[in-house]
């Protein structure tokens, strides 16, 4: 059992308190997952105020409640800080014992590329310990022989999940974990209370900026990660270590924050760590690195992009002291990544892959990949969209790169939320004319998600390829703001097998 006022001995911005009480339950941010003996920690949220819900965590048994209004008349004991977000972390670390000191804990952040290499990494590590890593990503949490999925929607999961998962990892005797680190999840301080030993930056591109307001402002909260290493926790002898993407024009920023080590990677030769003699194959890469014994590689994953990933996740296993032999068993032994470059197979004659591509610098890779597959004389044909209430200059810069890289594209909606579908498929259509698309021609706009894959479908010939891009794993679509079940894999197979999906509100209309 813990007590209030030693949780909260961590916290620097405390206003007020008021009281004190034993504490016998997690911490958490919604007022339903109360239990008896909990802290509610109530926030100003983007559309909620969750000081509105306090009376009923009290009434839900809430021991103690964290906010940021004064409070005249509690029921119950109430610290006032100035900013209850931040605070969420190091309350739920504090109560779980602080479970990333007892693990070596890999970060892995950046535009794209995140998932692939903390799964790269994770492989390495799992390989390398006998199993005993864990993995918490977008799209799912690996601890043990436990897999938890982590939301319809991809970003870092809450801090209270995030501090569980990793007190989960020690309970079970775990000795090192990989986190994917979003710049959602950093900014909102999701992260606070994980004590970072390597930090890993893939790249930094166009993303984000409707939330962060400006590239430099996305780029300060991925540093926060990097900024990590420089307050940690020290593990005894465990180095602290900073990786860096060599051929990020972002890499000098990154670099300069404080580390033990600083590793850069890259596919020019002056990269610390770099591959030699790339071959793509129908069945991966093979590349050998340019280390002492210029051990060799394969990857089961496509495209020069996965190539760098691989290096990423190769830095962070050298940094920790792990022989050539775990690293090439790891990187081998990941065959694909859900729903990034992933083939769906339904015995039809040509190539259909479902990749998370919702970036212009991933649809680039992604088409790029893909062109470089196919076989001379076929089409390359590219369905996506471009999400509503996001960076609205990407759905200009995704259809360009559409135009001038797919034979056809086939412009359709992906999360629109309360914007208007049609006003941005028009912005992308805009972009695609830009390149001198034609519509009619070269593209179409098919608001309906399930009918534009079944159209792409409907067009392949025997060696095309089709490429849905934007969703990946993803489980659901948002229209206004009701989520409606979506999953694009299902909807390709469906298409390819002759009917299109029709789940969301777009079908039939």
């Amino acid at each position: 059992m813990k007590r209030l006022s030693q949780l909260i001995a961590t916290l620097s911005d405390i206003v007020a308190v008021s009281g004190d009480a034993p504490i016998t339950a997690p911490i958490v941010e919604d007022n339903r997952a109360v239990q008896p003996g909990g802290i509610f920690v109530a926030r100003q949220g983007l559309s909620l105020d969750g000081h509105r819900f306090i009376p009923d965590a009290i009434q839900r048994g809430a021991a103690a409640i964290v906010g940021e209004q004064p409070l005249i008349n509690g029921a119950v004991p109430y610290v006032q800080v100035r900013n209850a977000q931040e605070a969420t972390g190091l309350l739920a670390a504090a109560y779980h014992d602080y479970p990333s000191r007892h693990l070596t804990i890999v970060g892995v952040t950046g535009t794209d590329g995140k998932t692939t290499t903390s799964t790269l990494i994770h492989s390495i590590l799992q390989a390398a310990t006998a199993g005993k890593a864990g993995l918490i990503s977008t799209v799912a949490a690996y601890i043990g022989d436990q897999v938890v999925d982590t939301g319809f929607h991809v970003t870092t999961p809450g801090a209270p999940e995030v501090q569980a998962f990793l007190a989960q990892m020690v309970g079970q005797g775990l000795t090192h974990c990989v986190i994917e680190m979003t710049s959602h999840g950093l900014a909102q301080g999701r992260l606070n209370g994980i004590d970072v030993d390597v930090a890993v930056l893939t790249n930094l591109t166009h993303e984000h900026l409707d939330y962060h307001g400006s590239f430099e402002n996305y780029r300060a909260a991925k540093g926060r990660m990097f900024a990590m290493l420089g307050q940690s926790y020290r593990k005894g002898s465990q180095a602290k270590i900073s990786i860096v993407n060599s051929d990020d024009p972002n890499a000098p920023y990154f670099a300069a924050f404080p580390a033990d080590q600083h590793i850069g990677y890259g596919l020019g030769d002056s990269a610390g760590v770099h591959a030699q003699s790339i071959v793509y194959q129908p069945d991966g890469i093979h590349f050998t690195l340019n280390d002492p014994a210029h051990t060799s590689f394969h990857t089961h994953l496509v495209g020069q992009f996965n190539v760098l990933n691989a290096l990423a996740a190769i830095a962070a296993g050298q940094s920790l002291g792990i022989p050539p032999v775990h690293l090439a068993a790891g990187i081998g032994a990941v065959k694909a990544i859900p729903g990034r470059m992933e083939r769906i197979t339904e015995g039809q004659g040509f190539t259909a892959i479902v990749d998370f591509a919702h970036t212009p610098n991933a649809l680039e890779n992604a088409l790029s990949a893909a062109r470089a597959m196919m076989p001379p004389g076929n089409r390359l044909i590219a369905v996506f969209g471009s999400a509503g209430l996001r960076d609205r200059e990407k759905r200009r810069l995704m259809a360009e790169a559409s135009a001038r890289l797919a034979d056809f594209t086939v412009l359709t909606a992906e999360d629109p939320r309360t914007e208007s579908l049609e006003d941005i498929l028009e912005a992308m259509a805009q972009g695609a004319i830009s390149q001198g698309g034609v519509e009619g021609q070269t593209f179409i706009r098919l608001p309906d998600r399930g009918e534009a894959l079944y159209r792409a479908c409907q067009m392949a010939q025997p060696g095309d390829i089709v490429i849905a891009c934007g969703k990946g794993h993803e489980q659901s679509m948002c229209f206004g703001t009701t989520e409606y079940l979506w999953d694009d894999r299902e909807a390709l197979r469906a298409a390819i097998r002759g009917a299109p999906l029709r789940t969301l509100p777009t079908a039939g209309v």
